[in-house]
């Protein structure tokens, strides 16, 4: 069986897996925020106020992460059922099981 001596590609080519880890790479945009306060209600005394302004931006990025992670997770399941499906989770084993001995009979 060929490998390669490195997995610049990520793990992915042409679209398919190529047995190496999956690694991806992602970036966001930062939060949007602004420097000078929006006008708003104060609750308790009714009266016209200035929202407080703060840059909170960093505190979205664990999230993020968090959120590419599942939807990557979400992604790679539903290649795995679309190669492997079936009715049920016996059936989805027995087609990758069967998939496995017929790549070490190669």
């Amino acid at each position: 069986m060929f490998t390669r001596e490195s997995n610049n590609a990520g793990g992915i080519e042409g679209g398919v897996t190529n047995g190496a880890p999956v690694v991806v790479k992602a970036f966001m945009k930062p939060i949007a925020t602004l420097a000078s306060p929006l006008k708003t209600v104060d609750i308790d005394t009714k009266k016209e106020a200035e929202a407080a302004t703060e840059r909170s931006d960093v505190t979205a990025v664990p999230a993020c992460g968090v959120i590419a992670e599942a939807a990557v997770a979400i992604e790679i399941g539903a290649v795995f059922l679309e190669k492997f499906g079936g009715d049920s989770m016996k059936e989805i084993r027995r087609n990758y099981e069967g998939y496995l001995e017929q790549l070490k009979s190669m």
